[in-house]
């Protein structure tokens, strides 16, 4: 025998998969003989445990032969050479895919109740199981983590025959195994514990994993695709244990989610308690056209649905939001944070362009600052001007000698604490 059981697998599994640990990973387990190796991976490499929903369609004669397998969202995996020796007819064929189908649904509400899937979107997905046969299986995993999004997926599995990997070739990013030995004929046969599992053991799994996570909360810290209208846009949302808001940056001129400036002021509120979600405004095509930088509207409105998007994720659920604008950003933040039902906690300006927001300055409602180097008198001056136009709760602040870009020994250090206070005191009082 190769392993006592599922779960000394899993330990030696993740020994291999150790190269991963400190990514964005999510590890997904196939239930039911999946989950223990999975979780004992998902542990290892301190990532949060999901499922992978995948049914075999059996042989009618030999259920335990895949001649396919269907997957979440559609996915459907079918082996033709099996199809033909069996002499499988496409009306049976249609009602075992009907017959897995309700079951795959069926497990889906059993295991995770209303809990969304974890997201997988612009992550490392790692799909595990206690070993591959067929392949069906894997294959029909590997394509639904595909179809949601997942930026590197990895098939990790204790023991597989020796050819599995020209059986899944192209499939994952990367395959991992222990052992592929030459006798294989089953993957029972190299375990010396392989009990059958049943929907508790999948529950209490994940029941587990989920309670490695501080406070309930989905702590996130992961490249996203923001989803703004009929455009996907690139980001990165960090939210830390016990968060008490998410701040979204608006960033100007053209920059994106990769700004300097703006990541230093995020890993400080980060270290406040604050989550952030950093995004591009703009797609790449859209960023050669300056006037692009200068649409205000167009940038407010991908800031109105990025924060749509924000909302929904679960990982962020019930906190309070507010808006971080840079340059031209700025003027996005306060034309986004005066929609009606913006429900905007707290913005802050540095360096901006509050000016570019004009009509609008009058209806904004949430606490805004304003920061301004108090060598860029041009925009010192435009600040100005747009303060005297808001009607909220506001204040301006000048850094002493800083420059447009507060390029100065300790004027970003400067914003940055000026940016976390002004959050932190609006956000902990904000009603979402």
């Amino acid at each position: 025998m190769l392993f006592a059981n599922r779960t000394e697998a899993g330990r030696r599994l993740a020994a291999r998969l150790e190269h991963l640990k400190g990514q964005d990973v999510v590890v997904l387990g196939l239930p039911r003989g999946g989950l223990p190796v999975a979780a004992a991976v998902a542990e290892a490499l301190d990532a949060p445990l999901d499922v992978c929903l995948v049914r075999k369609l059996g042989v009618p004669s030999r259920p335990e032969l895949g001649m396919g397998a269907i997957g979440e969202d559609g996915v459907r995996v079918l082996g033709q050479e099996v199809l033909r020796a069996a002499r499988v007819q496409p009306e049976m064929l249609a009602r075992i895919e009907e017959r897995e189908r309700r079951e795959l649904e069926r497990r889906a509400v059993r295991y995770r109740g209303e809990r969304p899937p974890v997201a997988v979107a612009g992550r490392t997905a790692v799909i595990v199981d206690d070993g591959v046969a067929t392949g069906s299986t894997a294959r029909a995993a590997c394509r639904t983590v595909r179809a949601r999004g997942a930026a590197r997926v990895v098939l990790a599995v204790p023991v597989a025959p020796p050819d599995w990997t020209d059986r899944l070739a192209g499939e994952a990013d990367e395959l991992v195994c222990l052992a592929t030995p030459a006798d294989f004929f089953a993957v029972g046969q190299f375990y010396a514990d392989f009990a059958q599992l049943d929907d508790e053991d999948v529950v209490a799994f994940l029941r587990r994993a989920a309670g490695r996570c501080p406070a309930g909360r989905a702590v996130a810290d992961r490249e996203v695709e923001v989803v703004a209208g009929a455009v996907h846009l690139g980001g990165h949302l960090t939210v830390p244990p016990d968060a008490t808001g998410v701040v979204v940056f608006a960033h100007g001129s053209g920059s994106g989610r990769h700004s300097p400036r703006n990541r230093f002021v995020a890993d400080g509120l980060h270290k406040a308690g604050l989550g952030t979600l950093l995004f591009d405004l703009l797609t790449e095509d859209e960023a050669q056209d300056r006037a692009h930088v200068f649409d205000t509207v167009l940038l407010a409105g991908r800031l109105t649905d990025a924060t749509a998007w924000l909302r929904a994720q679960p990982a962020v659920e019930g906190l309070a939001v507010g808006y971080f604008g840079a340059s031209t950003g700025a003027a996005a933040a306060l034309w986004a944070a005066a929609e009606p039902d913006a429900r905007i906690a707290a913005v802050v300006s540095r360096g901006g362009r509050p000016d570019l927001a004009g009509p609008r300055l009058p209806a904004v409602t949430a606490p805004t600052l304003l920061i301004v180097g108090g060598a860029d008198l041009m925009v010192l001056d435009l600040n100005r001007q747009a303060q005297a136009r808001l009607h909220c709760e506001n204040r301006l602040v000048t850094v002493p000698g800083a420059t447009h870009l507060f390029e100065e020994p300790g004027a970003l250090e400067r914003v940055t604490e000026l940016a976390r206070d002004w959050f932190t005191d609006h956000m902990a009082a904000a009603h979402v």
